[in-house]
């Protein structure tokens, strides 16, 4: 059965336009809590948000669905999605709501959700809500109605929380940082993690007005966080995305390094420390040069489709750790159920305080290969597995390349693309190559 409404990160859309509706997302909430409550008798459910100003709006709607189902609601407030998703655990509570778009413009919005464990949920649970939403309203009685309440310290707990990732014997002491909370949940809190374990902080976009979050700054916009840290002198600057579930690092001389390279230190980290680490797990696009980088420190490394999901799937699939995707979503299972910007950074902090060396020490020999993607747009209808030409053509370029370079092609889930990636140690073989193959995509003959 197919999805209605939920996509792979719950759902999302643009501010009053279906499904993104305060009256949909009412009836939503009204259908989780029937959900809740044939196996509960009085669930209680954890609401946070970002800055967004229809924050307000979709929050007062989910607070009323509960309710009218016999469920109490519990306000955070600004919180990460990650802060979301630890307070969950922490208070027991029957289910964690995040009312964000992530890295997405302020004129969108979404809902997701965490489990009691705060873990995402399974495509079976969006499955019941879903058979559920379009149904009539079952309103409880009076007496049965759910209540609300707001936590004043949920900023405060998710703090300490986020301080105890980090190991007791170091500090923070004689860093200087530049941290950009993207003017997103994590505006107030993610100074003061870093500030409350010793380091000097520069803040920036930590300003929200409701409009402006992710607008130029944050983790898809590094540009502010590299002038700054070239401007301020500092170590290193450190960009959140709007819900701060994802992160940018960049070093004093203005270098950025992607997710695939934190994960690499993340690993890195525990080996130096003695620690056993069987595996990573990274997606289909997660850089050749730190595959091999793994292989030669004798840690398996496993590919796993594009999506935070699929990585954390793949992770408890092994009973590993460790994994992320080079757009700066990364997961350390010991440390947090879920991904988090602010820990992942903590965690690359930590190895540098430990070694005493810089980033780009740490990463000495593993230099990323160049990707060269092209999107080849198809006719309508045209089934691009298909195309003989093209087949031929990938299968001569993957014998060229031999073990010293990648091919991937797929079609995008949104448009009627297809992406083409080719990925070797030489830039310029690396573009040919990929020309090679979106030509004969287009043509639906041989390239050559």
């Amino acid at each position: 059965m197919s999805r209605k409404y939920f996509g792979t990160d719950g759902i999302r859309g643009t501010v009053g336009q279906a499904p993104i509706t305060p009256d949909f997302v009412l009836r939503l909430a009204h259908a989780v809590g029937r959900v809740l409550k044939q196996t509960q008798e009085r669930p209680t459910v954890l609401i946070g948000k970002d800055t967004r100003i229809s924050g307000y709006m979709l929050e007062s709607a989910l607070e009323s669905g509960f309710n009218s189902a016999g469920v109490d609601v519990v306000l955070l407030g600004p919180l990460p999605t990650p802060g979301v998703a630890y307070l969950t655990r922490a208070l027991r509570a029957s289910l964690g709501v995040v009312i964000s778009a992530s890295h997405n413009a302020f004129a969108d919005n979404g809902i997701k959700f965490f489990s009691a464990q705060g873990t995402k949920l399974p495509d079976a649970w969006e499955l019941a809500v879903e058979a559920v939403v379009d149904e009539p309203p079952v309103w409880v009685e009076s007496a049965a109605l759910g209540k609300a309440r707001r936590l004043d310290d949920a900023a405060g707990r998710y703090i300490e929380f986020c301080k105890s990732t980090f190991a007791n014997d170091l500090t923070l002491r004689g860093m200087k940082l530049v941290v950009d909370a993207a003017h997103g949940a994590a505006y107030q809190i993610a100074p003061k993690v870093f500030h409350e374990l010793g380091a000097e902080v520069i803040a920036i976009g930590c300003a929200p007005d409701g409009l402006n979050i992710n607008h130029d700054v944050g983790a898809t916009h590094p540009e502010a966080l590299i002038r700054s840290v070239k401007a301020n002198h500092a170590h290193y600057g450190i960009a959140l995305d709007g819900d701060a579930d994802r992160l940018q690092l960049v070093d004093a001389k203005g270098r950025l390094y992607n997710g695939d390279e934190v994960l690499y230190l993340m690993v890195n980290e525990r080996l130096a420390r003695g620690e056993k680490v069987p595996g990573a797990v990274g997606t289909l696009m997660t850089n050749m040069a730190v595959e091999l980088a793994f292989r030669g420190r004798g840690v398996e490394f496993v590919r796993a489709k594009v999506g935070d999901r699929y990585v954390l799937e793949a992770l408890e699939q092994r009973g590993w750790l460790l994994g992320g995707e080079g757009s700066g979503h990364l997961l350390a299972l010991d440390k947090h159920t879920t991904g988090d910007g602010l820990i992942s950074a903590l965690q690359v902090l930590q190895a540098c305080a430990r070694s005493g060396r810089s980033m780009a020490e740490l990463l000495e020999g593993v230099k990323l290969f160049p990707q060269t993607l092209l999107n080849v747009r198809l006719p309508p209808g045209q089934d691009w597995s298909r195309n003989r030409w093209l087949a031929a053509e990938t299968d001569a370029v993957e014998a060229e390349l031999g073990g010293s370079g990648r091919v991937l092609i797929r079609a995008s889930g949104t448009e009627p693309l297809l992406r083409i990636m080719v990925e070797c140690a030489d830039e310029l073989r690396s573009r040919s190559l990929a020309q090679r193959l979106a030509d004969a995509a287009r043509a639906d003959k041989p390239a050559r």
